[in-house]
């Protein structure tokens, strides 16, 4: 079982930035991997930004380049820093982990609202 635990979120101007934090209740190198999802009001859970224990990071098209995941290992952290957000970023955004035999664990979600 881990635990996640989200923070971070709020309500920002388009063009601003954010950063998410999540914290998971075991080391997060024992995980195969984690990210961050998202959900805005009458669509479906999407992919924002993954990384794996190998090293690879993976970010939606709508994102690249503007958001960026990173771990902290000794923090049991992951982090997503969200810049130049838009109006379309607004979601709640879902802290995820997956574990080596590929149980997922989801945290309560954070709320990002960017007013245009």
């Amino acid at each position: 079982q881990v635990q996640l635990v989200e923070s971070g979120g709020g309500l920002v101007q388009a063009g601003g930035s954010l950063r998410l934090s999540c914290v998971a209740s075991r080391n997060i190198f024992s995980l195969r991997s984690m990210g961050w999802y998202r959900q805005a009001p009458g669509k479906q859970r999407e992919s924002v930004a993954t990384a794996t224990n190998d090293g690879t990071r993976n970010y939606a098209d709508s994102v690249k380049g503007r958001f960026t995941i990173s771990r902290d290992i000794a923090k049991n952290t992951v982090y997503l820093q969200m810049n130049n957000l838009l109006p379309e970023d607004t979601a709640v955004y879902y802290c995820y982990a997956q574990d080596v035999i590929r149980m997922d664990f989801w945290g309560q979600g954070t709320q990002v609202t960017v007013s245009s």
